[in-house]
This record gives structure tokens, sequence and C-alpha cells, in this order.
């Protein structure tokens, strides 16, 4: 996929950030723990857009990746944070970061970004970004790195738009490189 139409598929998916009701009010920042049940919404709906998008491994669900990392490294104590953007007491958005190295306090490794399938195309996966990468940089954080995989074109695009550099070909075939690996100064 050429940066060309990744940056469309963005735009098509999330881009604008004036979507949505008028009458409806901003939606809150608030900085929960990734095993919060305001947290729960997101790790649900990621767990299953992986298992749409993606194969199982040897049998394992796509969404076991989820379990890779836990809920402790998202907490302020081992260096991460947990993002959760509230509107109507019910989680729309959501991102956080953690440590990407524990020997390493300057890399924050960006993850868990998603917007609720019913408020998508409002800006909300920027604002998140946003957030997230602000406060990493104000803990001291200098780079932000992040991964998504080949079957996301929208986040491809979003991570593009932000001005995350590719560390990988973007014209290339995307599901021979499956993890697409991003950098971005902070």
């Amino acid at each position: 996929m050429s940066v060309s139409r990744a940056e469309e598929a963005f735009s098509a998916e999330g881009a604008s950030a004036t979507g949505g009701s008028a009458a409806a009010p901003a939606p809150e920042s608030v900085w929960t723990t990734a095993d919060s049940p305001l947290a729960r919404p997101l790790i649900d709906d990621l767990a299953r857009d992986y298992d749409a998008r993606y194969e199982p491994n040897d049998g394992i669900p796509s969404s076991a990746e989820l379990s890779r990392y836990p809920a402790e490294l998202f907490d302020e104590a081992h260096g991460g944070a947990f993002l959760i953007l509230r509107q109507g007491g019910e989680a729309v958005a959501g991102g956080a970061f953690m440590r990407e190295s524990p020997d390493d306090g300057e890399i924050a490794e960006m993850k868990r970004v998603w917007t609720h399938p019913d408020h998508r195309r409002r800006g909300l996966a920027r604002r998140v970004m946003a957030e997230i990468e602000d406060e990493a940089r104000r803990r001291g954080y200098t780079t932000a790195h992040l991964t998504t995989g080949a079957r996301q074109p929208e986040a491809l695009g979003l991570y593009l738009a932000l001005g995350y550099e590719p560390l990988f070909d973007v014209d290339g075939d995307l599901e021979a490189i499956s993890y697409l690996r991003f950098t971005k100064p902070l």
C-alpha cells in the first residue's frame, strides 16, 4: 500500500474531527488502569477486531496478542499510562503507552489505540494519540514506537498522518512484513 493509499484509508476512516452531533459534549479524558472496568470495552472490542481481521496462529486466536502485555505495564509505577475518552459514562476511545524496555526510560511504546465503532470518523484517535504523546513527553520519554498490523489500513494512515516514520517499506508487501513498526521523536 503506498503512502497516499494509506492516507486515503485513514481519511475515510477517521481524519474528520467535525463528525457527530453538535449537541453532544466533547468526551472527557480519564486516566485509568488497563484492568479497570472503564477500559474493558476497549480491550473487548480490540480482541473482537483482531480476531475478525486475522486468522488464528497455530490455533491461537489473534486476540491472544492482548495478553502479551500484563495490565501493570501500563501503570504509572512501571512507566506506563492508560487513557480513556469517556462520553455519557461510556468509553468511546482510548490508548496507552508503556516503557518499551525496562532498561530504557526514553522510549514509550504506544499501544491499545482504539475508537468505539459508533464513534469513528470524529478525530478521537488523533486526540488520543496527542494526549498519550503529551503525557509520555511530560514523563521524560523522548521517542515513541508503535506497531500495527498489515490488515489495519486506517491505523497505518493515522500513524503516517501523525508524522510517525515507518520502519518498513510502505510500498512493499505489507502482508509479508506483517508487523508494521513506526518511530517518532517526542
